[in-house]
């Protein structure tokens, strides 16, 4: 049987990484390339819905934020390995600036080297742990102010909140309104999300 050597790659390289033109995304865990697999339908229909969501709180309320999907989260260096990590949420809350700061760099994949306002991970069967356990410390460590996770098998949404550093989490079922506080004025219940 033979093994095949991989290859270890820095953020940069990652940021600047091709794929020979395919569609594939793929997360950097500990300088290798992870490629994030395709939604299910159900999985999509949510981050399609939370996206119309959240753009039209923005618009709403003049938020000087914006919704992005396939926008990466640079973590930083992994201690345990001395290398580097970069997630994909499926969706990011960034301030107008970070967005900004981000498409300046035209000949780069689009990653946040600053941490997004808010986080989004709809979980499925093969995320499930590091939805929960590995992003959720990961983001907390690096102080992303709020972290959605989504779980459908569940029918729950848990919201991890940023307070002196360490995630406070509360978990919204059925008819509950989700309380946000980078969207307030949001009135959003898990039972619409469950729906899709």
């Amino acid at each position: 049987m033979t093994q095949i050597q991989v290859k270890k790659l820095t953020f940069e390289e990652y940021l600047t990484y091709d794929d020979n033109d395919t569609d594939n995304f793929y997360e950097l865990v500990d300088g290798e390339l992870v490629m994030v697999p395709l939604p299910t339908g159900d999985h999509s229909d949510v981050i399609d819905l939370l996206f119309d969501i959240f753009k039209a709180e923005i618009n709403q309320e003049k938020l000087f934020y914006i919704v992005k999907r396939d926008v990466g989260v640079y973590i930083g260096i992994n201690p345990k390995t001395g290398k580097e990590r970069s997630r994909t949420p499926d969706l990011c809350i960034l301030a107008v600036g970070q967005w900004a700061a981000i498409k300046s760099e035209k000949t780069k994949a689009a990653v946040s080297k600053t941490a997004p306002l808010l986080v989004v991970e709809v979980v499925s069967p093969c995320t499930k742990t590091t939805d929960y356990e590995t992003k959720k410390q990961e983001y907390e460590k690096l102080a992303i102010s709020e972290y959605w996770i989504v779980d459908q098998q569940q029918s729950k949404v848990t919201i991890l909140i940023l307070i002196d550093n360490k995630y406070q989490t509360t978990e919204f079922n059925q008819q509950q309104r989700i309380i946000s506080p980078t969207f307030p004025g949001l009135t959003l219940c898990v039972n619409q999300i469950m729906s899709v």
